[in-house]
């Protein structure tokens, strides 16, 4: 008990001089960076200290979870009504509701565009590491991860494309709202387009009356951006945290048993960030000047491995940061936190069943294999959300449809914290390449806000 305390009297400390330099500073990307680092170090000296099975560094875990989850569920409390609010009030400036299709179409096509290309990535890193599952050993880690995942395959058996896909269309708005469901973020964002569509049909008969709900929408809308600013002020202290567990939790021994996949895992996720920054320059939108802008974002991203409390930094940063329109800020950072993530249900499940085939007599370069694995993905990427997201889901659901085995899945759950951060910051910046490059293809982008300093 005594070395917990001093622990986290430490850890206070360090959040006490993280808090000065932000203060001094007044920089919330370097103070994130700092953050970052401290935690790194923090949590090494930690596990070097107690060893990773420590019922001392469990305890202590536990308490700077109070401090690390904790910001993650206050990004999630505001998720919601970020997304209803800040949509609702997007489409209830638009002057032509036709504008909604066009920004759908344009931001999904982008987003299971660039799922295809993680998947092929992933495929020719798999390959080009020779990697196989043939061979792999399970613990105990790795057994009960395993019945977890058969126990999440049953509840999929029978579920297809169509039922996904109309999972998405709410019974109950207001349960939706609570984040009742895995696709409350989709039917919340659907729920908004319906009200806005219905502000811009009363504004034909009514053009009064449409502008003053739009002012109280409007009003709303800036009372919960004041709202998202004070959490988003927190982030530094919240990735110490976050960063502090993660190293302080990892085992080197499971990842240097399995270093060939977390290294061709990371290569494949930075070749796709390099595919994002070609796609954006063939827009007219400098990458580097893009990623200076969007770093904060991928730390934040990268440290809480959740896109969905990602969500507000998303939004703000693409509409204060990039010049992306409202509407498509929302629309991009709600839909890529659900469906078509690069990483997640992109580069994940297309390693993980090139690495499986082998062990069912299947030959991974075979074209035929191939396209029907690139096909799968992209495909059940757009349905990820409808049965809860996430790496394991998608994983699950492209080796089920490719009639290949799910023991992989488990094997690598010794790993999953540590390639999971990469790949949800590549599930976020996918998000935001289809938001800014919409807005250039929609010309609905600012210019001037992105050629800032800032």
């Amino acid at each position: 008990m005594l070395s917990t305390i001093i622990n986290l009297i430490i850890f206070i400390g360090l959040l006490w001089l993280v808090g000065i330099y932000f203060k001094r500073s007044d920089n919330l990307s370097r103070t994130v960076l700092v953050g970052l680092v401290i935690g790194v170090i923090f949590g090494g000296v930690l596990q070097l200290i107690y060893k990773i099975d420590s019922p001392v560094l469990a305890e202590t875990i536990n308490w700077l979870n109070i401090v690390g989850n904790g910001y993650v569920r206050l990004l999630q409390m505001i998720v919601m009504p970020l997304v209803f609010v800040s949509i609702l009030s997007a489409i209830s400036r638009l002057h032509d509701a036709s504008s909604l299709g066009k920004i759908s179409f344009s931001v999904l096509s982008i987003l299971l565009v660039t799922t295809a290309i993680a998947a092929i990535i992933g495929i020719a890193m798999t390959n080009l590491f020779h990697l196989s599952a043939e061979g792999l050993t399970s613990g105990a880690r790795e057994l009960a991860a395993n019945e977890k995942v058969l126990g999440r395959a049953a509840q999929l058996d029978g579920l297809t494309i169509p039922s996904m896909i109309l999972s998405f269309i709410p019974k109950n708005p207001f349960a939706e709202l609570t984040g009742a469901n895995p696709t409350s973020i989709i039917s919340v964002v659907i729920f908004s387009a319906f009200l806005g569509v219905a502000i811009l049909t009363i504004r034909k008969k009514d053009e009064s009356l449409s502008e003053r709900i739009a002012q109280g929408v409007d009003t709303l809308n800036k009372l919960i951006m004041a709202l998202v600013r004070v959490v988003i002020r927190l982030t530094p202290y919240g990735v110490l945290a976050l960063m502090t567990k993660v190293v302080a939790s990892s085992s080197l021994a499971d990842i240097i048993n399995l270093a060939g996949f977390v290294v061709a895992s990371y290569l494949a996720i930075i070749l796709m960030f390099f595919v994002h920054g070609l796609l954006l320059s063939l827009f007219k939108v400098n990458p580097i000047r893009y990623y200076q802008k969007v770093s904060p974002t991928l730390l934040f991203a990268f440290t809480s491995r959740s896109s969905a409390a990602t969500i507000p930094l998303n939004i703000e940063t693409q509409i204060n940061k990039l010049g992306v329109s409202s509407a498509i800020a929302n629309f991009s950072a709600s839909f890529g936190a659900t469906i078509g993530q690069n990483g997640c249900a992109g580069i994940y499940p297309a390693m993980l069943a090139v690495m499986v085939a082998p062990t069912v007599g299947i030959d991974p370069t075979s074209i035929n294999f191939l396209a029907t694995l690139v096909l799968v993905v992209t495909i059940s990427s757009f349905g990820i959300a409808g049965v809860g997201g996430g790496a394991t889901f998608a994983a699950i659901i492209v080796l089920s449809t490719m009639g290949l085995p799910l023991t992989l899945v488990g094997l690598l759950i010794s790993i999953e914290p540590l390639i999971d951060m990469g790949r949800t910051a590549l599930n976020v910046n996918g998000a935001m390449t289809a938001g800014t490059i919409s807005s250039r293809i929609l010309k609905q982008a600012d210019e001037r806000t992105f050629a800032e300093q800032n």
